[in-house]
């Protein structure tokens, strides 16, 4: 791993997920630019209540993941966006950690599948 950009080397995910609901509901209802990539997820989802993953495996593509925790935002998010940006993601708006399972390719548009 490169280790490239900004990190703390504590709380790391592999990767994260929001849901673009909750993005669109941060944006009405405070303005807040996060459409763009400003929340710093790595996927973004729509259709998928990323609260039903708590505890369960699920593919995205021939990708794997394990739910891990939920993701808040860190404090440096705001220094890199703008003011009141941590305040927006807080909660159940901050998306979650993920674990990568089994590797492989996923695309836009790819279903989040629950496994068995």
């Amino acid at each position: 791993m490169e280790r490239t950009g900004y990190w703390t080397g504590v709380d790391e995910c592999q990767a994260t997920l929001i849901q673009a609901e909750m993005l669109e509901e941060i944006a009405s209802e405070t303005g807040i630019a996060v459409g763009n990539g400003e929340h710093r997820r790595n996927i973004v989802t729509r259709a998928v209540s990323l609260n039903l993953l708590v505890g369960r495996r699920f593919r995205i593509g021939d990708v794997l993941f394990e739910y891990d925790r939920p993701r808040p935002p860190c404090g440096y998010i705001q220094k890199i966006t703008e003011r009141g940006m941590t305040r927006a993601l807080g909660g159940a708006r901050g998306g979650i950690c993920v674990r990568v399972i089994e590797g492989g390719r996923f695309r836009v548009n790819d279903e989040v599948v629950l496994s068995e």
